[in-house]
């Protein structure tokens, strides 16, 4: 699948790791460092513009990295890109740990995974058909 992108960053257009990743790198745009303090956030601009295809979704996840050994993590994750937004990309980061964290210049900062999606056809009933489930929620299966 070709994408469009426009790349207003000095770094490299995002490139997958190796043969079978399934996400792209995105790197921090910054013209100066951001400190994230515990608890805090931001959003970081990445220079990068996509006209992703329609049907298919950008999803912004976190980098697996960045969380273990940091706990940096993207905010909506995954957050997404629909297919008919222009601006510029930017992700928003929290640091869940319990020291401030500086985000540089060019910081590999999440991953991007392009990913097909349906547009639901709503059917309005009064009625959904019965399972053994139910209306059973969080815990209901006893899997913990």
């Amino acid at each position: 699948m070709k994408v469009k992108i426009i790349n207003k960053s000095a770094h490299p257009t995002p490139e997958y790791g190796s043969e079978h990743a399934a996400g792209c790198d995105l790197r921090a745009n910054l013209d100066q460092p951001v400190t994230l303090a515990p608890l805090g956030r931001a959003m970081i601009p990445t220079g990068l513009f996509f006209e992703i295809p329609e049907g298919f979704e950008g999803q912004v996840r976190p980098r697996s990295g960045l969380a273990a050994k940091h706990g940096i993590t993207v905010l909506n994750s995954p957050g997404t890109i629909d297919a008919d937004y222009r601006g510029e990309v930017k992700v928003i980061l929290v640091n869940l740990s319990d020291q401030a964290f500086t985000i540089r210049d060019g910081e590999r900062i999440a991953q991007l995974v392009l990913a097909r999606h349906e547009i639901a056809e709503w059917d309005l009933t009064v009625e959904l058909t019965e399972t053994e489930r139910g209306a059973g929620g969080f815990g209901h299966t006893g899997i913990q």
